[in-house]
């Protein structure tokens, strides 16, 4: 069933099994370099956003709550693929954390399907918002938000990891 739903909504006859899956050993590592490489590559950024990740993680894991906070790492034969966290900013507010997709996973509805995963999760665990932080330039990340429901309520000019950028904090109720 989940093989046929893959298909169907990438449109590829012999499409692999994507699965969602929680955070597990090497996961952290990969997530970090995934970062640093793909964000130096596409933007320019430079050696000090790796660290940034690398703090993130490092609060998720000394700090997590599993009642209110999950990761999903998605998987293809083996291959990890992208991640989307959903951790606690308050009782009522979860923050969508390090959502990422690999050059291999876009335009197969991964990103959706994350997204759809992480704000399900928020809306059952009891929070009535979420909220995220992003750049202008992740141009469709940002589409993917607004067809979601998100609203961009903050935009600001910024010189962040060694380049100028547009910062954006998005909500969206859930």
């Amino acid at each position: 069933m989940q093989t046929v739903e893959m298909q169907a909504r990438t449109g590829l006859p012999n499409a692999m099994v994507v699965t969602l899956r929680d955070l597990e050993a090497g996961d952290v590592g990969w997530l970090v370099a995934q970062h640093g490489e793909l964000y130096a590559r596409a933007e320019g950024f430079d050696e000090s956003f790796g660290p940034l990740v690398a703090g993130i993680l490092e609060t998720y894991q000394r700090e997590r709550d599993p009642a209110c906070e999950r990761a999903w790492i998605a998987v293809e034969d083996g291959q990890r693929l992208g991640s989307i966290f959903c951790v606690r900013q308050d009782t009522e507010t979860a923050k969508l954390r390090l959502f990422l997709l690999t050059p291999a996973a876009r335009g197969k509805g991964l990103g959706l399907r994350l997204l759809q995963a992480c704000m399900g999760y928020a809306r059952e665990t009891g929070y009535r918002r979420m909220v995220l932080w992003t750049h202008e330039s992740h141009k469709a990340a940002c589409a993917l938000y607004a067809r979601n429901g998100w609203r961009l309520v903050e935009s600001n000019p910024v010189h962040s990891f060694g380049v100028d950028l547009v910062e954006q904090t998005w909500e969206v109720d859930l």
